[in-house]
This record gives C-alpha cells, sequence and structure tokens, in this order.
C-alpha cells in the first residue's frame, strides 16, 4: 500500500478519535467550560479535528525512524522519541494556531491562562500532554497499524468510508473556511481577535435564554446575525475590562 493511502487513513482515524477525545475532555475536564456543557470542537462542523488527523500522520512518521536514535539504553531512547514526538505536535499546534490568530483574527483556542503559555497557543502543560498521547500512541495503537492497512486493503468496501469521509471533510473545509472569512472581516470591524469556542457558547447560551433548539453539529445557527454576536461579545470584553481598571 502506499505511503499517501497509509496516511489518508491515518489522517481519517486521527482526526475523528481526536474530535471524540476533545468533546469528552471539554464536557468533563476543562476549565473552560465549567458549566460543561457537551461542545462541538474545532474548526469543522463534523465530527473530526484536522489538527489530531495530522499529528496521527506525524506521529507514524516520527515513529518509523525510530532506528535514527542511536542511544542504546532503551528507557532514554523512549524519552529522546517521545519528545521528539510532543515536540512535533507542539509545532503543529503552534503553526496552526498562529495562521488562525494572525491571519484570521480567530483564537480556535486560548491557552492564555496556562503557566509558560506562549501567544496563548501553546504551553507546557499542553506539550506535556502531548508526550503521554505520543506514548499512548507508540504503545497501543503504532504496533498495529500494518495490521490495520492489511486489513483495509483486504476490506475494500472500508475503503470507500473512507473516502466518502474525504469528500465531507473538503466540503465542510470549504464551508468552514467561508465562515472564518466572515468572522475575519467582522472582526477587524470591531478590532477584535474572535475567540471560536467563547462564539459557540455564546450562541448556546443565547439559545437557552430563548428557549430555542441548539444544533450541536451547527453551533453558528442562530436567530441573530454573527454581527450582533460579536458587538455582544466585544462588550463583554470592554467590561471586563472596565471591572479590571476598577479592582486595580
Amino acid at each position: 500500500m502506499s505511503m499517501f493511502l497509509v496516511l489518508a487513513f491515518l489522517f481519517f482515524i486521527g482526526s475523528v478519535i481526536g474530535w471524540i477525545l476533545e468533546v469528552f475532555f471539554r464536557r468533563f475536564i476543562s476549565y473552560a467550560n465549567p458549566e460543561k456543557k457537551w461542545i462541538n470542537p474545532g474548526f469543522c462542523t463534523g465530527p473530526y479535528l484536522p489538527l489530531y488527523g495530522s499529528g496521527l500522520c506525524v506521529l507514524f512518521l516520527v515513529a518509523s525512524i525510530e532506528s535514527a536514535i542511536t542511544i542504546i539504553n532503551p528507557f532514554w531512547n523512549k524519552v529522546i522519541l517521545f519528545t521528539v514526538m510532543a515536540i512535533a505536535m507542539t509545532i503543529i499546534e503552534y503553526i496552526a494556531g498562529l495562521i488562525a490568530v494572525k491571519i484570521f483574527h480567530v483564537r480556535l483556542w486560548d491557552y492564555s491562562n496556562e503557566w509558560g503559555n506562549i501567544q496563548g497557543i501553546i504551553c507546557p502543560r499542553f506539550s506535556a500532554m502531548w508526550a503521554v498521547l505520543s506514548a499512548c500512541y507508540y504503545f497501543f495503537i503504532h504496533p498495529h497499524i500494518i495490521e490495520a492497512l492489511i486489513w483495509l486493503s483486504n476490506n475494500l468496501a472500508f475503503s470507500f468510508f473512507v473516502g466518502l469521509f474525504f469528500g465531507f471533510f473538503i466540503i465542510d473545509v470549504v464551508h468552514s473556511a467561508q465562515l472564518i472569512a466572515k468572522l475575519k472581516q467582522l472582526a477587524i470591524e470591531n478590532d477584535i481577535i474572535v475567540k471560536y469556542e467563547n462564539l459557540k457558547l455564546q450562541i448556546r447560551n443565547a439559545h437557552e435564554r430563548n428557549k430555542k433548539k441548539y444544533h450541536f453539529f451547527t453551533p453558528f445557527r442562530s436567530e441573530m446575525s454573527l454581527s450582533e454576536h460579536l458587538k455582544e461579545m466585544k462588550n463583554t470584553i470592554k467590561n471586563l475590562k472596565k471591572d479590571n481598571e476598577t479592582k486595580l
């Protein structure tokens, strides 16, 4: 099986599993969701996160060149390997977050309250979590990837679902990119950086106040326009700044 098909399969698996992990993390662990509500995470609408899909491909490639690490001691060999994996994942996270903030004026996630954070995009705590996830991947997933790929090659019907996934994914990315472009324009007009997850939560709260049905997979559907929601967000930010200045 060609490397392209291998990476396509891994991107599919990583994107879906990563979405599931994020849904449960935000529901039960994340302090950014104090009300413990179910949140559809990420840039896209569907149940997948491209960051995790790309990350799984990178982890596979890094693990594949493990033999290049010439440290004899197996313990330190693995420490170096997982450190390299964590650094690679952190770099991917930083590049994706930086592009979103600098080019589109949208903050897809916010680590501003985390110790040692860099521009609120990456931080030591989540880099350490990437190291843990890298170790889990290495011990529980990587050894079985070749078997999974052999199974895939012998079950071409499943390949249809992988292809279907990429069809929906491309349509979703185009739709989400249009939304991001609209948010960029509104963010520039309102002189703010849009916090993506906060905006989703704000729209959800508006639905609940008005006793309207909230759509998990279409979090930006609302009777109010995005412009109105962003103005509300801007006013909230101003009020918080005033409160902080008053306290000082």
